[in-house]
């Protein structure tokens, strides 16, 4: 049984995650803290972590970097605080999502599975160094993309670009993370490179770039590879 922590101070809240996770066959553990949710954590490690920041003992970034200190399981960040530095600093703390309230029951529980199921499939097996998808494919070794059955070319910066996508399918990676691997720490808040480089990106792989299927934005915070339709 997948068990989720849910990280949260407001009764109504936790009570309906719970009836939903439970009534979905999750285990779930509460906590109403951070001091709580940290030695719980401990006891019995979870799965997945759905965690508010505004918690009443302590700041949920400061749980994050906790959590990252000994765990790479997943955690969903389930906030108030709708600023897109709010929700930066939580993914360059460790988080790996982060969804604003008021929220969809169903896209919370979609984004909960995304992330349970990539801690239980390698994202990349040893020998597995080709992504696919419908359009296109990417050989990490031979550093080619192909689309249509042809080499697509690709710039230096791009090629970077889309290999550190590609090689974390379905996770967001944050904004900062892209400047500083792709461009240098001294580029970190050139948000606007990024921009240029994902419309070339798309424009070169996704079949119709104005709706990408597969380079997804999320506002504010960074972009995600999906190879699935």
């Amino acid at each position: 049984m997948t068990r989720v922590l849910v990280v949260e101070d407001d009764p109504q809240l936790v009570r309906a995650l719970v009836i939903n996770l439970q009534v979905r066959q999750y285990g779930v553990d509460a906590a109403p803290d951070g001091a709580t949710a940290l030695r719980l954590a401990a006891v019995r490690q979870p799965d997945a972590v759905v965690l508010d920041l505004g918690l009443p003992d302590m700041d949920g970034l400061d749980v994050i970097r906790a959590l990252r200190g000994w765990t790479r399981v997943p955690i969903l960040v389930l906030s108030a605080r709708r600023a897109s530095g709010e929700k930066v600093a939580a993914l360059d703390a460790g988080a790996d999502d982060y969804i604003t309230k008021p929220f969809s029951m169903d896209e919370l529980l979609a984004r909960l599975r995304a992330a349970v199921r990539r801690t239980q499939t390698p994202e990349l097996l040893p020998g597995a160094d080709v992504v696919t998808t419908a359009g296109f494919t990417v050989d990490l070794v031979a550093k080619k993309a192909r689309r249509a059955g042809r080499d697509v070319r690709l710039t230096p910066t791009e090629w970077h670009l889309l290999e550190i996508l590609v090689s974390n399918p379905g996770r967001l990676v944050p904004q900062r993370r892209l400047l500083q691997e792709v461009w240098g720490a001294s580029r970190s808040n050139k948000t606007n490179y990024l921009r240029v480089y994902m419309a070339q990106l798309r424009r070169k792989l996704e079949a119709d770039p104005s709706h990408p299927r597969h380079f997804i934005t999320e506002p504010g915070m960074g972009y995600r590879f999906e190879a699935g339709d």
